[in-house]
């Protein structure tokens, strides 16, 4: 069993930053893909961003994340970050983690995180 835990949130300024970090622990074997989404209120889970676990780390944002956010990994801690500048108010959202990858049992996971909530204020 894999378990995800985001921190980082809190509120903040329009145009301020803040930093997600997200750590899994468990079972786990190997992680492919580490990504964060979000759910704004009243709207649908999107995709922030997400990186490869291996190799260079090939990164993929959404529209809304492009040239403000960054990911970034820390492979031997298995931990993403989510770096969030010139933040908006509507970036405010409960921002989620997630990761897939193989377990020790050499069995696909998908897990996300709690999700933790970030608060742009204007």
């Amino acid at each position: 069993q894999v378990q995800l835990m985001e921190s980082g949130g809190g509120l903040v300024q329009a145009g301020g930053s803040l930093r997600l970090s997200c750590v899994a622990s468990g079972s786990i074997l190997k992680i492919n893909v580490m990504g964060w989404y979000r759910q704004a209120p009243g709207k649908e889970r999107e995709l922030v961003a997400s990186i490869w676990g291996g190799g260079d780390g090939m990164m993929n944002y959404g529209d809304s994340a492009k040239g403000r956010f960054t990911i970034s990994r820390d492979i031997e801690k298995n931990t993403w970050y989510l770096q969030m500048n010139s933040l908006k108010a509507e970036d405010t959202a409960v921002y989620y983690c997630s990761a897939r990858g193989i377990g020790m049992t050499v069995s696909p996971f998908d897990g996300w995180g709690q999700g933790t909530k970030g608060i742009v204020t204007s």
